[in-house]
């Protein structure tokens, strides 16, 4: 029900982002049951309600704060929540909950019951899609617009995948309104000429490879939206005359300007204009091959760590729709692609990847969390397993770096100092930075299974 003025003030203006992100105007329907039903309606092999026992358990039981939760409470501004989610992570002076303390969600387990027992049906049409209208609708920080039936007509869509060949391996992933499948598939086939050394990290081969992000980005920006409602370029985007067009304005020795999209084939000229929307980084990843041969990439999110800062039943509300641009127009009076209409999904960076040799065979299972950086971990992360040559636990663990605007982002670190400096040598602005991905691989190898967590954050590899 959300119009594309949505996050305008009443002169015009965008709203403050943060205001925006923690109120009920940013809440969007949520999309990840009717998926994981979807899925386990074509694939499953348990019973449904069998599926939701462990999660139950663990809500009422309750599980000890990590250092990682712990950390993001305490940066959290108390009087930004929602009274009911304010109550679930602080304390009544306000102080966060502290580390090792015990967070139990009984109103989260009997929401997970009703839907083991009943399905997703009461989620988008029962009392549960109710009281999520309700409680964005009547928000006190900013009121919503996400109504019941918006929540009763929501559905699932399986999408084709993007792929694109890198060396000799097929790169498989989302296409929009997910953005990561297109973008981080033009820039392997941009840097796919390059040689880029055996050795991780070479400044000849990061600065190949963020330039190559410049331009991918560049085009993210004018065209990739939700294809039900924008004629997204995603094959003039890959083709390869395209591409080879646009690599021809990475230059070896010096960082390019600010660039500009390009004009990829079956695309009106100026049709659209540029959106400079930023993700944040509130996502989970998990990666998983079973003992038949399946395999699953993940990414799910609500956006920002805490999603709008609202708990209803037990779980907390998303602010997806603040992943629209704020301006529906841009400064040339084009419509922005990524623009807010009623019933369109957001644009996001999510990019769960499946990475197939060139017989076929599964050789990858990766993704991550970041926002808009999920695109640059990947990239980096799909570089170092095939043309470095690293396992999981390296890949993941091996510094990160990448481009989402001008600047350059490297993680800090004496190590990377020398990096640092070759590339303000080739004229780019270096920003050193904290970049917490969690990335999650799984390499499949003659020896069996490999995996890798991401150490920045608290996930793990398992198997049997």
């Amino acid at each position: 029900s959300a119009a594309p003025e949505l996050f305008l003030d009443a002169e015009g203006e965008p709203l403050a982002r943060d205001a925006a992100m923690a109120s009920g105007l940013s809440v969007g329907a949520p999309g990840v049951l009717a998926a994981l039903k979807l899925a386990h309606d074509k694939y499953g092999k348990l019973p449904w309600a069998e599926l939701f026992q462990p999660a139950i358990a663990l809500a009422r039981e309750g599980f000890p704060i990590s250092p990682r939760l712990a950390k993001l409470i305490a940066e959290a501004d108390p009087n930004s929540f929602a009274p009911e989610a304010r109550a679930y992570f602080f304390d009544e002076a306000g102080r966060p909950w502290p580390v090792g303390y015990k967070l139990a969600n009984p109103a989260l387990a009997d929401t997970l019951e009703t839907i083991a027992r009943e399905g997703p049906t009461p989620f988008y049409q029962g009392d549960i899609a109710r009281d999520i209208a309700k409680a964005v609708q009547n928000d006190p920080r900013k009121a919503g617009k996400l109504t019941e039936e918006d929540l009763a007509s929501y559905r699932a869509k399986e999408r084709e995948p993007v792929c694109i060949l890198y060396r000799v391996d097929r790169v498989c992933g989302p296409g929009p309104p997910s953005s990561g499948g297109v973008t981080v598939g033009q820039v392997l086939a941009l840097i796919a000429p390059y040689d880029l050394g055996s050795t991780p990290l070479g400044a000849e081969a990061v600065h190949t490879i963020v330039e190559a992000e410049r331009l991918a980005l560049a085009d993210r920006a004018r065209y990739l939206a939700d294809t039900d409602f924008v004629p997204a370029p995603v094959a003039g985007l890959l083709n390869p005359a395209y591409v080879a067009e646009r690599r021809g304005l990475i230059d070896p020795n010096r960082a390019q300007a600010h660039v500009a999209a390009g004009s990829p084939l079956n695309t009106r000229q100026g049709a659209f204009g540029r959106d400079a929307t930023h993700e944040a980084a509130g996502t989970s990843q998990i990666s998983i091959v079973d003992d038949d041969g399946n395999a699953l990439s993940m990414t799910t999110t609500i956006e920002q760590a805490f999603g709008a800062r609202t708990i209803v039943r037990g779980f907390l509300l998303n602010n997806q729709l603040t992943d629209f641009s704020f301006l529906p127009v841009d400064e040339e009076g084009r419509p922005v692609a990524n623009r807010v209409e009623g019933g369109k999904r957001p644009r996001s960076s999510l990019d769960p990847s499946i990475v197939f040799g060139e017989d076929g065979r599964l050789l990858y299972v990766l993704g991550s969390p970041g926002g808009t950086a999920i695109i640059l971990y990947n990239i980096k992360a799909i570089v170092a397993l095939i043309d470095w040559r690293l396992d999981p636990a390296q890949a993941s663990a091996l510094a990160n770096f990448g481009i989402t605007e001008d600047a350059v982002l490297l993680e800090p670190g004496p190590e990377w100092d020398s990096l640092a400096a070759a590339l303000s040598g080739m004229g780019h602005e270096v920003n050193r930075v904290s970049l917490v991905s969690g990335q999650h691989i799984i390499a499949v190898t003659p020896d069996g299974l490999e995996g890798g967590a991401d150490p920045r954050r608290e996930g793990a590899a398992l198997g049997d």
